[in-house]
């Protein structure tokens, strides 16, 4: 390769492997940073989000290319179209990401997520559900030989899961 020529591989490896995917990592997760302690994990990320969103971007833009361009398409350093089109992406996504503050110093504040009906929710109330069964089980067991202690605890028992299971019908029909 003559000395002339690795400049534009480098641009043009950049646009192909980096630069797009990462302009639009940043406009979609305007709020990472890579400072903390979160830093390292977040960057780490970041890299391979865009790592993988250039490749993405890269073949359908010239998947693309090669249907609707008439003759065909071919990728060349002659014929920059499909490197002009990924910046013209990577000057977008960064526009957008600026507007989001992903430049910003401070992150911008994103809205708490509505609470998911069923989600993390659930594991609490599987576990209480599970542990009045098992409870429940324990004592049916018992059967004839339990203390009149036993058959009012029964009851209890199976009115809280009544009560549970209920609750979670109503949480889940949100």
């Amino acid at each position: 390769m003559p000395l002339a020529e690795i400049p534009e591989a480098v641009v043009g490896g950049a646009l192909l492997f980096a630069v797009p995917g990462l302009a639009v990592a940043r406009a979609i997760f305007p709020e990472w940073r890579f400072r903390g302690p979160d830093g390292l994990r977040r960057a780490l990320e970041t890299a391979t989000l865009a790592f993988v969103l250039s490749i993405g971007l890269t073949v359908l833009v010239g998947g693309a290319l090669l249907g609707l361009a008439p003759g065909g398409f071919a990728a060349s350093w002659g014929d920059p179209l499909l490197e002009a089109i990924l910046a013209a992406i990577a000057v977008v996504a960064f526009v957008v990401g600026l507007l989001e503050g992903a430049y910003a110093r401070i992150p911008p504040a994103r809205p708490a997520p509505e609470p998911d009906p069923g989600g993390e929710g659930a594991w609490p109330l599987s576990r209480a559900l599970e542990r009045l069964n098992r409870e429940e089980a324990r004592l049916v067991r018992k059967g004839t030989g339990g203390t009149a202690d036993d058959a009012r605890r029964l009851g209890e028992i199976r009115a809280e899961r009544a009560r549970l299971e209920a609750a979670r019908e109503v949480d889940y029909a949100r």
